[in-house]
């Protein structure tokens, strides 16, 4: 080990220092971007340094590549825990919907990182190519459900799984993307807990009524 290079933590003390590091560096880039975010702030806020940090990560874009892919990660677990292959396809593409919706609230950084992404014309998540594999659960699920509601006569025919996807994903992004501006505009809270259950049911009512073969 040579003087420049930092002394090596336990396993378990480093693991606990990477997810450390990444759920700061989340909150620090999606307020201040990319090129706003200073690694040093992400280092004062953790038990860490500059130098530990680009150790692990190998500098401030390999760290940022790290949020956003740890980012995407996070609602393709919580999609996958989902347990509705017993479940009515209905019922089981409505609680997918509520899901969704309550993720995105509880996650607001992931919809702010998506969101300078977009701004940015996705320079940094095209040269994630993981995201790719990473995201093919999410319309694997709603294929599965799509085929078990048809099946049972349930679902029209004339939509598929990345059609549901883009209504399910835009209602959910534009409760924390408009969030303000809306909110001024209307006088509206979201985040007001009446008002966000409202809303939650509305979508699995949108996707259901959307969905239902008449």
């Amino acid at each position: 080990m040579t003087a420049a290079q930092p002394k090596r933590e336990p396993q378990r003390d480093a693991e606990r220092t990477r997810a450390e590091v990444l759920a700061v560096a989340t909150e620090v880039f999606a307020e201040s971007g990319y090129s706003g975010a200073r690694v040093d702030e992400i280092a004062e806020r953790t038990r860490t340094t500059k130098r530990m940090i680009y150790y692990y990560f190998g500098g401030k874009e390999q760290l940022y590549l790290a949020v956003l892919e740890n980012a995407y990660r996070g609602i393709r677990d919580a999609e996958q825990k989902l347990q509705v292959d017993h479940v009515d396809p209905v019922e089981a593409m409505r609680r997918l919907a509520e899901l969704t919706f309550d993720h995105h609230l509880d996650h607001q950084d992931f919809i702010r990182l998506v969101s300078i992404e977009n701004i940015h014309r996705g320079e940094y998540i095209s040269r994630l190519d993981s995201l790719r594999t990473l995201s093919q659960p999410a319309t694997s699920l709603l294929d599965d459900l799509l085929a078990r509601g048809r099946a049972q006569g349930a679902f029209r025919t004339d939509v598929d799984a990345l059609d549901v996807h883009i209504v399910i994903s835009s209602y959910c992004v534009f409760q924390v993307a408009n969030r303000h501006t809306f909110g001024f505009l209307f006088g509206v809270d979201f985040t007001e807990l009446g008002h966000r259950a409202h809303l939650r049911r509305m979508i699995g009512d949108v996707v259901v009524g959307w969905l239902v073969n008449r």
